[in-house]
């Protein structure tokens, strides 16, 4: 009992239940029997068809790609309606081919300023939710290999892996 009164209660313990951790940071738990993100938790049994895949590009970098693309385009057609185009000198095709890259300029700054976000997705009890989304590769990779380790527990048991429970051989001498 502490200074208020209030007794701990021991924690409940189901026989046959394994609570192994396998990953823990602030709001992501893998244990060996369940996968826990904020407070959506799924029991690892029911988890199936696991994939990975990145998430959507950003919508401020996909727009502005089509904005110039489209403004490029239309001054494009502009120049080759009004015969602009046979007007031009050497030095201002240099100039148009590079405004022509600006899109790509774009789409590549865009990607690195914002990521596309890693996303594991998976079937639960007959329905594809996304389970896990992160724009850190690391923690991503790490909750990943966290619950595929606590699905190979769940497939094969209590099964230990044999090159690390093994004596290393060592000759007689």
């Amino acid at each position: 009992m502490n200074r208020e009164g209030a007794t701990t209660r021991p924690q409940r313990t189901v026989p046959g239940a394994r609570s192994t951790l396998l990953y823990a940071r602030p709001g992501i738990i893998v244990t060996v029997d369940r996968f826990t993100v904020g407070r959506t938790s799924y029991r690892i049994l029911d988890l199936t068809h696991l994939r990975t895949t990145r998430g959507p590009h950003d919508r401020i970098a996909v727009r502005a790609v089509v904005t110039t693309g489209s403004m490029i385009g239309m001054v494009g057609l502009l120049l080759g309606f009004s015969g602009g185009l046979q007007r031009l000198t050497a030095e201002a095709y240099l100039i148009l081919g590079a405004v022509l890259l600006l899109p790509a300029a774009l789409a590549l700054v865009g990607d690195r300023w914002r990521p596309p976000p890693y996303e594991l997705w998976g079937w639960h009890r007959g329905a594809e939710v996304l389970l896990f989304s992160a724009d850190d590769e690391q923690q991503f990779g790490q909750v990943t290999r966290a619950l595929l380790r606590a699905r190979e527990v769940n497939r094969y048991g209590d099964w230990v892996d044999p090159i690390a429970s093994a004596d290393p051989w060592r000759p007689d001498r």
